[in-house]
């Protein structure tokens, strides 16, 4: 996989034996951006273009993701954990506030920060989020799945495991996309730890987190949340986000699932571009 263009690679020590790779582009207010499990920060490449005219654009590696690093320990994934890790990074980064946005896993840990951390945040985006699994025994049935994968994932290498992913219902709205789509995902999979993958299943599986809807309620930065309609899971989860975060929006785009960003990303990137123009900022910074 190529380099894209304009974009300066460096890596931030988080300590306890994590390091975290960071892709930025772009000047004015700073974005950062928030991939899903699997993913890294080529998620966001295609977009960089329409982002870097208007925001510094910060694309993070999650621990056991892309180039960072996967430490030994199922704990250091934790979604808590990397919170605090994202602090230090802004504070590393010299950034008061964020517009945060994050997909998937990207969107749980985008939303605890904003709950733990919310005066950083400027501005939320949440595509396809969850506010944890209210139900304790569905969330141990969750756990132990995640947990039977991430001991498939060590066994039988990442060439099997991401074959088997590819596999799960939720990515069936993506078998009409082009075949160079289809390919980049798989390549952008495939240069994945497999130890990583399978210790952020055991530290930030979604059956690890407990329910955050009600702390949820406590934001008061501008909130948008992105569903697709044929993924109609995550729009009632959306809807339920909505109705309990004050003043946030959900927006359900048509013809795309789970990975609105990947299935509809000129639709995806107008509704996100429209929704940070009324943020207010000044210079490099949001006021």
């Amino acid at each position: 996989m190529t380099e894209a263009e304009g974009v300066t690679h460096r890596d931030f020590d988080a300590g306890d034996d994590l390091r975290l790779h960071i892709a930025e582009s772009g000047e004015g207010p700073p974005l950062v951006l928030l991939h899903g499990f699997t993913g890294s920060t080529e998620t966001w490449t295609p977009f960089r273009t329409a982002l870097d005219q208007a925001y510094r654009v910060i694309a993070i590696d999650h621990p056991g993701h892309g180039r960072s690093s996967s430490p030994l320990d199922p704990l250091r994934y934790r979604l808590d954990r990397f919170g605090d890790d994202l602090l230090r990074l802004t504070d590393f980064l010299s950034l008061e506030r964020v517009a945060l946005a994050g997909y998937s896993m990207g969107a749980r840990a985008a939303l605890r920060f904003a709950i733990s951390h919310g005066d950083r945040v400027a501005a939320l985006m949440l595509e396809s989020p969850t506010p944890g699994i209210m139900d304790d025994a569905r969330r141990l049935v969750r756990r132990a799945f995640d947990a039977s994968l991430a001991n498939d994932i060590e066994r039988d290498g990442i060439e099997q495991f991401v074959s088997r992913w590819e596999r799960l219902p939720i990515w069936d709205t993506q078998r009409n996309l082009p075949d160079a789509s289809r390919a980049h995902l798989r390549a952008q999979r495939l240069l994945n730890d497999p130890r990583g993958l399978a210790n952020s299943l055991r530290g930030a599986g979604s059956g690890e987190d407990g329910p955050v809807l009600d702390q949820a309620a406590g934001i008061r930065a501008p909130v948008l949340i992105i569903a697709g309609a044929l993924d109609p899971r995550y729009v009632e989860l959306g809807r339920l986000l909505e109705r309990s975060i004050p003043g946030s929006r959900l927006q359900v785009v048509a013809n795309a699932g789970h990975a609105v960003h990947l299935e509809m990303p000129d639709a995806f990137t107008a509704v996100m571009t429209g929704f940070l123009s009324t943020i207010p900022s000044a210079g490099g910074s949001w006021t």
